[in-house]
C-alpha cells in the first residue's frame, strides 16, 4: 500500500480524493469484536479496549491486510452516555486515548491514514433542545481527544437524523483544529433520514456546510 508518512493535516485523504483514487475504510468494529464474543450485545460499548486491547489491535491490522486505506480509532459509542450506562463514565478520557494510541501505533506500523472517530449518540431526540446540547459536548470532548492523537481526518458515521450529523459537523469544524470531516448517514428508512429530510438533499446539506466527503 502507497502513502506519504509526512503528510500535511488532511493532506493523505483530500490528495488522493482529487487525483481521482479511491480510499477505502472500513467501518463496524464494534460489531465485528461482537460477533467474536468480545463484546456486549446490549450496550456495544467499546470497553474491550482496557481488557483486551490485543483485539482491537488485531482487529485493526485485519482490516488493513484485507485492504483498508485507514485506521479508524475504536471509539465508536465511546461517549459518556454510553459508558455511564456500564458504570465507566469516569474511565472515558481514558479508554478514547486508549484507543486512539492503539489506532496511531497500527497506522504508524503500516502507513496508513488516521482517523478519530463520532458515532450518533442514541439520546439525541430532534424534538428535545437538551439532546442537541448533549451532543454538542460528547462530540467536542471526543473530537478535542482526537486532535490529540494527531489524527488525520475525523469520521462521524451512522447518523439517522440530519440534525445530529450537522452537530458533528460543527464539532468537528470548531474543535477539530482544521481536519476535514467525513459525515456518513445510516438509512433505517427508505429514501429519508429519520427527520425526513430525503437523502440526496441531506448530503447536499452537509457538503454545503462544510463535510469534506459524506
Amino acid at each position: 500500500m502507497s502513502g506519504n508518512t509526512k503528510l500535511e493535516v488532511g493532506e493523505g485523504l483530500l490528495e488522493r480524493l482529487k487525483d481521482g483514487g479511491s480510499v477505502i475504510c472500513p467501518e463496524g468494529y464494534l460489531w465485528e469484536l461482537e460477533r467474536r464474543g468480545y463484546l456486549r450485545s446490549d450496550v456495544f460499548t467499546p470497553e474491550i479496549i482496557f481488557g483486551q486491547p490485543e483485539r482491537v489491535r488485531n482487529l485493526h491490522e485485519e482490516f488493513v491486510h484485507a485492504g483498508s486505506d485507514v485506521v479508524e480509532a475504536s471509539t465508536y459509542y465511546g461517549h459518556r452516555d454510553k459508558m455511564k450506562k456500564i458504570g465507566q463514565e469516569d474511565e472515558l478520557e481514558t479508554l478514547n486515548l486508549r484507543a486512539l494510541k492503539i489506532a496511531r501505533e497500527v497506522t504508524d506500523s503500516t502507513n496508513t491514514l488516521m482517523a478519530g472517530n463520532l458515532s450518533n449518540t442514541t439520546t439525541f431526540d430532534p424534538d428535545d433542545p437538551s439532546t442537541a446540547e448533549n451532543s454538542r459536548r460528547i462530540f467536542r470532548e471526543q473530537v478535542e481527544w482526537a486532535v490529540k492523537g494527531g489524527y488525520t481526518f475525523i469520521i462521524g458515521e451512522t447518523f439517522s437524523e440530519i440534525q445530529e450529523a450537522q452537530i458533528a459537523l460543527e464539532a468537528i469544524q470548531k474543535y477539530g483544529n482544521g481536519l476535514p470531516a467525513v459525515i456518513t448517514l445510516a438509512p433505517y428508512g427508505p429514501k429519508r433520514t429519520v427527520d425526513c429530510v430525503p437523502f440526496p438533499q441531506a448530503l447536499r446539506q452537509l457538503e454545503e456546510a462544510g463535510a469534506a466527503v459524506n
